[in-house]
């Protein structure tokens, strides 16, 4: 259990993850012509694991969602701290504060929905709508069962994503194609979980 937790959280707090999701989509397609080859989803996943392994030990685990995490609280302090004291005043917290209401009524100004309400409408324990799959495709990757996934294990999952988005085994992934998978990983979503027996 706590094996299937530590993934399930190390998926849902990593950025990238889509790379093993999805054979790469259109950021993946190099030369723009709207088709992802394997190549250019292999290179790509070997892009997108550099990204992931953020304290570049070779392999992807919860030692990096925590750096992950401290560099993003960093950032956010420096950010709250405007005079770079390493301390937050309350004009500081306040300024921060008014920033944030008037970005609320620029986008309710043009029609956009609030962060709250996208997440509800996504619904309950789906952050980011894809809570599930992104713990389920990190549990998937570690073949070895050591909590941890390596660059080949990740390299491996992201090409066997890609060979099942490849429905005529030409070796090239087109939109259409792109658009199926989605469509059937939508569907596996929506449906209702089997209960254990």
């Amino acid at each position: 259990m706590n094996k299937k937790i530590s993934l399930f959280a190390l998926g849902a707090a990593l950025i990238a993850v889509p790379v093993i999701a999805a054979p790469g989509g259109a950021k993946a397609d190099a030369d723009g012509d709207g088709t992802l080859t394997r190549t250019e989803a292999q290179a790509h996943a070997t892009q997108m694991f550099a990204k992931m392994d953020f304290n570049k030990d070779g392999k992807i685990d919860a030692a990096d969602r925590t750096a992950k995490r401290a560099e993003m609280q960093a950032k956010k302090f420096a950010s709250l701290d405007a005079d770079g004291n390493g301390s937050i005043s309350q004009a500081e917290w306040n300024n921060q504060g008014a920033k944030r209401a008037e970005r609320a009524e620029k986008r309710a100004a043009a029609g956009e929905m609030s962060e709250g309400k996208r997440h509800a409408m996504r619904g309950p324990g789906k952050r980011g709508g894809h809570r599930g799959m992104h713990g389920g495709m990190m549990g998937k990757a570690d073949t070895n069962g050591d909590k941890a996934v390596s660059q080949a294990e990740f390299q491996t999952a992201a090409l066997a994503r890609f060979d099942a988005a490849d429905a005529n085994k030409d070796g090239r992934v087109t939109a259409e194609e792109r658009k199926a998978q989605r469509g059937e990983w939508r569907a596996k979503r929506a449906a209702p979980a089997t209960p254990a027996t």
